[in-house]
Formats: C-alpha cells, sequence, structure tokens
C-alpha cells in the first residue's frame, strides 16, 4: 500500500513516524488530489524537487480540511524517512526559504534536544518573509524567524503536535548548551561603547566654563588682609548713607504727621521704634472708610437733586399740557352753551 511507512524506517518517540500526524489530518492527506498525483512513489531524490514547487506553508484549511502541499511533504517524508544528512542540507540551503522551513519543521518533530537547538537556532539570523495559508484559506505573512521561535516554544505548529523538548535555561544550568548570543548584542554593545567613549572624552576635555575661569584674563585674585580692610571701611562709611536716605523717604513723613506723639530723642531714629510709634493699620482702614462713606453720601445727595429737578420738570410740562387740553374743551362747552370746566 502506498500509505504504509518505509520498512527501512526506524520508529520516532516509540511510535511509527506518521503517527506523529493526528490520525483525523492523516486520513485528509490521504485523500487529497496532491498527496495522489504528486506524493506517490516519491524517493529522497524526488522530494528535493517537489520541495523547490513549494509557494507557502501552512497546516489545514476551510471547513472541509484540506491539507496543504507542505503538511503532505511532511508527512511523506515521515513515511519515507530520508537521511539526516539530507535534512540538514536542506536546513542550511540559503537560496529556497520553503526548502529550508520544510526541514526545520521535520527536524523539530524527528530530532532530539540537542539537535534542535543547533540546528535551528542559527536561523533566528534569517529574516526572510514567508507565506502562511491560514485556516480561513488566506495567506499571511510570516518571518522565518518566528517560525522557527514557534518551533522551539510553542506546543503545535502548522496543526501538528510536536514533541516535548528540554527548556533551554535548564540545559544551560546543566552546561549543557552554551548561553546564546544575539546578533543584536553586538549592535548593542558597540553603541554603548561608542557612547562610553564619548563620555570619557567629554570628562577629560574642559568645558567652556572651565576653559574662562583657567585663562589668564579670568584669574581670581588672592585678597590680601589690607584689601579686606578696605571693603569693611566701605561698607561702614555707606550703612549711614542708607539709613539716612530712608529716614527721609515719604512714607516716614506721613507717619509722623499721622502719629499722636513725637519724640526727638536720639532713640527715636532706630528703624524699629518708628515703626512702633506710626498709626496702626486699622486707624488707616477707618479713615479709608469715612472718606469714603463721605464721599458716597456726597454722590447721594447730588443724585437726589437730579430727580428731584427732573420731576419738577416733568410735571411742569404735564400741568401746561393738562391746561390746554381744559381750554380746548371750554371753547367747545362755550360754543355749545354749556358750563365751562374748572383748571
Amino acid at each position: 500500500m502506498a500509505n504504509r511507512t518505509a520498512k527501512d524506517a526506524k520508529s520516532i518517540k516509540g511510535t511509527n513516524p506518521q503517527y506523529l500526524v493526528e490520525k483525523i489530518i492523516r486520513t485528509r492527506i490521504y485523500d487529497c488530489k496532491y498527496w495522489k498525483e504528486d506524493c506517490f512513489g516519491l524517493t529522497a531524490e524526488l522530494l528535493v524537487d517537489r520541495a523547490l514547487e513549494l509557494d507557502h506553508i501552512g497546516g489545514i484549511f476551510s471547513a472541509n480540511i484540506k491539507p496543504t502541499p507542505f503538511l503532505c511533504l511532511i508527512l511523506k517524508m515521515l513515511q519515507i524517512q530520508p537521511s539526516k544528512d539530507i535534512i540538514i542540507e536542506f536546513i542550511k540551503m540559503p537560496d529556497y526559504k520553503y526548502v529550508r522551513a520544510l526541514g526545520a519543521f521535520y527536524l523539530r518533530l524527528t530530532g532530539d534536544t540537542m539537535e534542535c537547538y543547533n540546528y535551528l537556532e542559527p536561523l533566528y539570523n534569517d529574516y526572510r518573509k514567508l507565506k502562511r495559508m491560514n485556516k480561513n484559506g488566506e495567506l499571511e505573512l510570516l518571518h522565518i524567524d518566528e517560525f522557527v521561535d514557534e518551533l522551539l516554544n510553542q506546543d503545535r505548529a502548522c496543526d501538528v503536535i510536536l514533541p516535548r523538548i528540554q527548556k533551554r535555561h535548564i540545559l544551560e544550568q546543566l552546561e549543557q548548551l552554551e548561553p546564546r548570543v544575539s546578533a543584536l548584542d553586538e549592535d548593542l554593545s558597540g553603541g554603548e561603547s561608542d557612547e562610553e567613549e564619548e563620555d570619557v572624552r567629554g570628562r577629560h576635555s574642559p568645558s567652556p566654563t572651565d576653559r574662562r575661569h583657567s585663562s589668564p584674563s579670568h584669574k581670581r585674585r588672592s585678597r590680601s588682609p589690607q584689601d579686606s580692610k578696605r571693603r569693611h571701611s566701605r561698607s561702614r562709611s555707606r550703612s549711614p548713607r542708607r539709613h539716612r536716605s530712608r529716614s527721609h523717604s515719604p512714607r516716614r513723613h506721613r507717619s509722623r504727621s499721622h502719629s499722636p506723639r513725637r519724640h526727638h530723642s536720639p532713640s527715636s531714629d532706630h528703624p524699629r521704634r518708628k515703626r512702633s510709634h506710626s498709626p496702626s493699620p486699622s486707624r488707616h482702614r477707618h479713615s479709608k472708610h469715612s472718606s469714603h462713606k463721605s464721599r458716597s453720601d456726597k454722590d447721594g445727595h447730588k443724585t437726589e437733586k437730579k430727580d428731584k429737578e427732573k420731576k419738577s420738570k416733568s410735571g411742569s410740562k404735564r400741568s401746561t399740557e393738562e391746561t390746554e387740553e381744559i381750554r380746548q374743551a371750554n371753547e367747545l362747552r362755550a360754543k355749545l352753551g354749556m358750563k365751562p370746566l374748572k383748571v
């Protein structure tokens, strides 16, 4: 039968290699057209030609569970079980990315833990795009490094359950694997080294402020005791002038005029005592309120006078109008022989 596993094939994970694919998917593959026409009588030599014809990867799609050619070739490889050298050559082929993906997926199904990490981790540096058929029958883009990451870290890929492998951090603790070095670490380390060199240069190179202070024109003179004495004498000579200028300010005159007492003693020159004799802020507030009240009263009288004048003018106008109306009415009454109205 064409669907039987080869006699020379070895058992993988203790079972028949074809049993790594679920039975429902396996039966759908046996019934599909691609399996019957293109995969019938396929050998390891002819497998390369079929792998070169691939243009997308994927598992099953549509509601009828149709398998992709990629999945059909995976099952055929599990059936005929090609040598490991052919699979490694598939992985190392740089020009055909779908052939590389086919070899990586088959090695993940059949290889042990060390082989998977040693042969698949270098593919993290491959950033080429792949087309993958999703379950709706639509093509989507995927990078090779993303596909390899799914193979090493996920439990299922292309609708096939992947065999379990040991985690990488455990193998590193057992010293069976060395810590993985990413290609991006070199770029990051190179950028950090450049920044460190710039920092070192910035520390050693003097800043413009340091240059100014270091120049002979801006050197600080050493202060001698004579210079300090001169400065103290100048400050003392200037201090009374400041007090005098403050004493002649207009605020002080106001405070003196409003203060109830005047002291002519020398102690009154002290600024604190002058503040004590100045009138309290409450008195100033009362005086301000009184001035505001007087102004408001004057304004009120003026407005009352204006209102009275307006009323008198309006009353005079009304009286003149009424007298004219009465006069006209009396003229009509006189013609009609009636008594006149009183004004």
